[in-house]
């Protein structure tokens, strides 16, 4: 799973990412836009943000009385694994619905809303297998992403609740991204956050500034922001946040990495049947014995994610990861891969198909273990450096294609 997650007045660094009305990445997401009235015939909405290559179809729109119009989607998928190597109280089979969701959202006029509701689940490589109820439970609940948008000008917003993190290059629930499995790069990020944001968009660049609770740690003394410049196929991001205090709270959802500071880089390049994103990450646990770092640690990565798109609904996404982290054993340094002073390798392909809502497609995974500390990595010792998995997902995305009349 993935390791994530007093008030303090602040506010954030600098930005704006995608979820359309805030999905959770920079530059590989479109800027908040200006808001615009509802228009006559439904068209495809940017949330929730969709990376490719799969797409998001038109919404239902129906009349809430005194809401006005609400634009409704949703997702129904299920999935199945086989692995390699797996840790005690996994199994080398699993299957489970990885998502249930609907989404209700209000586009328009100055007050405006979205919500996200229903089961998901959150697979990513090289970490254990999590069960959709587990996920729900120990995670973000079945309400994951919830706010409301005050659009205070043509290219000014404000969004509370729960949100998406500005942080990384993929977002958090499988649909939404080119490989089913979230990546190495990913274990290491926040995924929800709540608090505020603040949104700006000034021509080819977009901002955004937000405070909140970091690894969803209900402790709101992180301060969050991405800048990003857009030209034509071309986009650029870069993203910062981190904890300006420190606490030894933790769960499932509030790892270690709460008391670290995050910075990326993200390029992006879309063009024709192109998805390019290459991507930097830096993090870094800080030393403080009061919570129980003895000695901090910092983690490098870089990662190439690519879709191809061809004819008759087919596309192949690939994805290529390196992780490296700094430490040892001996200094008595927090873990923040295969233990201390560790590393990994993975390489991922994701066949897709997709036909209107319809979509199938399979992961092909492996990831190994890079200076791996004994009884910190894979099988039932923890001493297995590599892993892989094939994984398979099959579902419907679905908006005014359930709600057509017949002529």
């Amino acid at each position: 799973m993935k390791r994530k997650n007093t008030l303090l007045a602040g506010a954030c660094l600098l930005a704006f990412s995608t979820f359309g009305m805030a999905q959770d990445k920079p530059a590989d997401k479109p800027a908040d836009a200006p808001a615009a009235a509802a228009p006559a015939g439904p068209m495809p909405l940017p949330t929730p943000a969709i990376t490719g290559p799969l797409s998001n179809l038109p919404p239902a729109i129906f009349d809430a009385g005194p809401f006005g119009k609400l634009a409704v989607n949703g997702v129904f998928s299920g999935m199945g694994l086989v692995q390699s190597n797996p840790i005690p109280g996994d199994d080398n089979k699993q299957a489970a619905l990885s998502n249930g969701q609907i989404f209700i959202q209000k586009t328009d006029g100055w007050f405006q809303f979205y919500l996200q509701a229903g089961g998901y689940n959150l697979p990513a490589l090289g970490a254990p297998y999590l069960s959709t109820r587990d996920t729900i439970s120990g995670l973000y609940g079945a309400l994951p992403v919830a706010f409301v948008k005050l659009q205070a000008g043509k290219n000014t917003s404000v969004m509370v609740g729960s949100l998406p993190t500005l942080m990384g290059a993929e977002y958090t629930f499988t649909f939404e991204n080119m490989n089913i499995e979230r990546g190495l790069l990913w274990n290491q990020e926040n995924a929800v956050n709540r608090g505020i944001q603040v949104n700006q968009t000034m021509g080819k660049v977009a901002a955004s500034f937000s405070w909140n609770d970091g690894f969803y740690s209900n402790r709101y003394n992180w301060l969050s922001g991405s800048l990003t410049y857009t030209n034509g196929a071309h986009a650029l991001a870069f993203v910062g946040m981190g904890n300006a205090g420190q606490t030894k709270f933790q769960t499932l959802a509030t790892p270690l990495q709460n008391n670290s500071t995050m910075y990326s880089l993200v390029y992006t390049y879309t063009k024709g049947p192109w998805i390019i994103q290459p991507y930097y990450q830096y993090s870094n646990v800080p030393t403080n014995a009061k919570i129980g770092v003895t000695k901090g640690a910092s983690a490098n990565g870089f990662a190439v994610l690519a879709s191809r798109a061809f004819s008759h609904g087919f596309s192949l996404p690939l994805r290529f990861e390196y992780i490296s982290s700094s430490g040892s054993v001996k200094e008595g340094s927090v873990n923040l891969v295969y233990g201390p002073g560790s590393g990994a390798t993975s390489f991922t392909v994701t066949p897709t198909y997709q036909k209107g809502g319809f979509f199938v497609r399979g992961d092909v995974s492996f990831v190994h273990a890079n200076s791996l500390v004994s009884g910190a990595g894979f099988g039932t010792n923890g001493n297995d450096a590599s892993q892989f998995r094939a994984m398979g997902e099959v579902g419907f995305i679905f908006g005014n294609n359930i709600m057509e009349k017949k002529p």
